[in-house]
């Protein structure tokens, strides 16, 4: 299945609505040594922007006790978690594609296990609204991929149906230095699931890189 306009966003929108607490109880609590590396290149009071922010826990929960955290997801019943367990974020169901911020808006950006939801085709023009939201000098941390898949499904994303589609790493990397990113560190991380968590042991590029 590779309709970008027609079919990813209510399918994403209705699957992480079905499978919002299971999602939630099957991740870690602690966040990722990848955002403590961010949160130590930022100012006490920074802004950040959690694209597909979930239930808000680990990444905006942790982000909090030391920046202004705005978040965005798709689906209502997550929105509806996040502002539950992070009540001093802020928190909008919005399409990513779709909503809009002043340019300049952010100190950093944050997309872990999100642009991968997003049709292929339209991932360089998100990373380049990334980019517009940044202030100079401001991070993206993104978890990315290995491989280079067309858009597909999986049947049972803990219960739902899930879309999924991404490049190489190596052609992320490209976009992002055509859209005006230095990357600065690449690593590895896993899912992100607790042990009871759903999932083969996999791992995802994550990449830090600051907008030029």
């Amino acid at each position: 299945m590779n309709d970008p306009e027609i079919v990813y966003r209510a399918l994403v929108r209705r699957g992480y609505d079905a499978c919002a607490r299971a999602y939630h109880e099957s991740r870690k609590a602690q966040a990722p040594t990848e955002i403590r590396g961010l949160m130590e290149r930022l100012e006490d009071g920074a802004s950040v922007l959690d694209v597909g922010c979930g239930a808000g826990v680990p990444i905006a929960r942790s982000l909090v006790k030391r920046q202004r955290v705005t978040g965005v997801d798709v689906s209502p019943e997550m929105v509806r978690l996040a502002r539950r367990h992070v009540p001093s974020g802020d928190f909008r169901c919005a399409d990513v594609m779709s909503t809009t911020f002043e340019p300049s808006s952010f100190d950093a950006v944050v997309a872990l296990y999100s642009i991968f939801h997003i049709p292929r085709e339209t991932q360089p023009a998100l990373i380049q609204r990334f980019h517009r939201w940044l202030r100079p000098g401001g991070y993206l941390l993104c978890t990315l991929s290995h491989q280079s898949e067309p858009g597909y499904t999986e049947d049972d994303f803990h219960g739902v149906t899930m879309y999924w589609s991404n490049y190489s790493l190596g052609e992320y990397l490209g976009i992002l230095a055509h859209s005006g990113f230095v990357v600065l560190e690449t690593a590895s991380t896993a899912y992100g699931y607790n042990e009871a968590g759903q999932g083969t042991i996999e791992d995802h590029p994550v990449v830090l890189a600051q907008r030029r």
